[in-house]
């Protein structure tokens, strides 16, 4: 037990816990580009009690990681340890637990904002990445309709005016462009993808141009684990006055982010995806940029000065974060990402590649597969979706289900994008940290069966 700075007598911190990995898979070898050794993976697989689930009596294989990733026990014992012990409402309160809530819920803003290379008050909380998307949509359609003042003018949006997405986006980062192009008149155009549904830089400069004002994309695709060329389409955006929206859900989990050095203006991921809590995500914005935006959720705890006539708005962060705010989710999100510093996200990302690159192999061998996406030897992130011809990928996760094999089907919240492809579903398996070649090699055993099994032998 430890005596805090308030006077209150409390556990200690198991957020602080490093996860149980080789001594080699420390956070001081974290600069490592080297895989995951077996041993380190099997240490960090003691570390998820859901991993040692059976599924219809078969060990569980989880190849679902890209849709949502499994929590290690220093980050449920997080956050039960802060609500055990310091559960209160923050910024709202004189006594010792409000303090004790407000000072954990500002350091895990603290930690996370060092994870991707930003300042504490350049990262908002939100309910998820999705939500975290619309917050910066939405306030610069506020400002198109003059809410915000001179300072937000950057963001006013007319007639004329482009905003560029890719064919490839989640409908998280494409969605609420469409509306605020609807709401104030501006067009929006797409960079188009190819075949294997990936594009390229030059391809980004036929379209982003004069009129450009907006420029948001994924940083890696969830359905063909596409890395995009990130300088090169924010020094395009940059050069015509546009700001970059980045979609990092897909990266920030499993690859170095460091929002600063790509330059981007936003970026966005979620909690769940990046080991921890669902109900959380995460919006970085340049200081200046949030101090500007107008917020497009208001009531209690983001203001300054309320009267009958009007209200005053505090700067950003917690201009964003109105009402009760998920301090809890906080908390473990920040265990988190401590899990994954200590783990070495180079490493997890080695690892990834490898295991990608095993897959691919894998399924170009069985008969009738269709793999999207980048082709073996070019960088793609750790997940690969395919097409079983003449079976659907929903009877596809039904089959490997029933071996205890968890995977993703349907369009992947990426209906463009599969149009594009001429398929309506794809099916998914997305490797973490905590994913075994033997995971691979079954998952690849399974999928040559599928075909026989629904008596598609042609």
């Amino acid at each position: 037990m430890s005596q805090s700075a308030a006077g209150l007598t409390t556990a200690p911190n198991s957020a602080a816990t490093a996860p149980t990995i080789a001594p080699n898979a420390s956070a001081s070898s974290a600069a490592s580009t080297s895989p995951l050794t077996e041993q380190d993976i099997l240490r960090i697989r003691a570390d998820f009690p859901a991993l040692a689930e059976t599924v219809n009596g078969e060990p569980l294989a989880y190849l679902d990681s890209g849709a949502t990733a499994q929590r290690p026990l220093a980050v449920l014992d997080a956050e039960r340890e802060f609500l055990i012990h310091s559960n209160a409402a923050v910024h709202r309160g004189a006594h010792t637990l409000a303090g004790l809530a407000t000072e954990a819920y500002e350091d895990a803003r603290a930690t996370v904002a060092t994870f991707i290379g930003a300042q504490p008050d350049e990262v908002v909380w939100t309910s998820n990445a999705t939500d975290a998307l619309n917050l910066v949509a939405y306030g610069m359609a506020n400002a198109s309709h003059g809410r915000g003042g001179a300072s937000a003018r950057r963001f006013a949006l007319t007639e004329g005016d482009e905003i560029v997405v890719t064919e490839a986006e989640h409908h998280a980062n494409l969605v609420p462009w469409q509306e605020l192009a609807a709401t104030t008149g501006a067009s929006l155009r797409f960079i188009p993808v190819d075949d294997n549904g990936i594009y390229t830089a030059a391809d980004a400069a036929a379209i982003i141009g004069e009129k450009t004002r907006v420029v948001a994309f994924a940083h890696v695709s969830n359905v063909t684990g596409f890395v995009a060329p990130v300088a090169e389409i924010v020094e395009l955006a940059h050069a015509v006055g546009a700001l970059v929206v980045l979609d990092a859900c897909q990266s920030a989990p499993h690859r170095r982010l460091d929002v600063v050095a790509l330059d981007v203006d936003f970026a966005a991921f979620s909690g769940h995806k990046t080991l921890g809590p669902t109900g959380i995500g995460v919006l970085y914005g340049r200081r200046e940029l949030l101090n500007a935006l107008p917020p497009f959720r208001t009531g209690g705890s983001m203001i300054s000065t309320v009267t009958m006539e009007g209200s005053d708005f505090l700067p950003a962060p917690q201009r964003f974060e109105a009402g009760t705010q998920p301090v809890s989710q906080a908390i473990a999100l920040a265990a988190a990402v401590r899990y994954l510093d200590a783990v070495g996200l180079d490493r997890i990302e080695a690892h990834e590649e490898h295991l990608a690159e095993r897959m691919l192999a894998g399924l170009a061998q069985i008969p009738g597969i269709r793999i999207v996406g980048p082709g073996l030897g070019v960088p793609r992130a750790g997940l690969a979706s395919f097409d079983v011809a003449g079976v659907h990928a929903h009877d596809v996760g039904q089959y490997l289900d029933a071996l205890g094999i968890a995977v993703r089907v349907g369009h992947h919240c990426a209906q463009p994008l599969h149009r594009r492809l001429g398929l309506t579903a794809t099916t998914r398996a997305s490797a973490y940290l905590y994913t075994t070649e033997a995971e691979v090699d079954r998952f690849l055993a399974a999928v040559a069966q599928v075909r026989p099994y629904f008596g598609e032998t042609s």
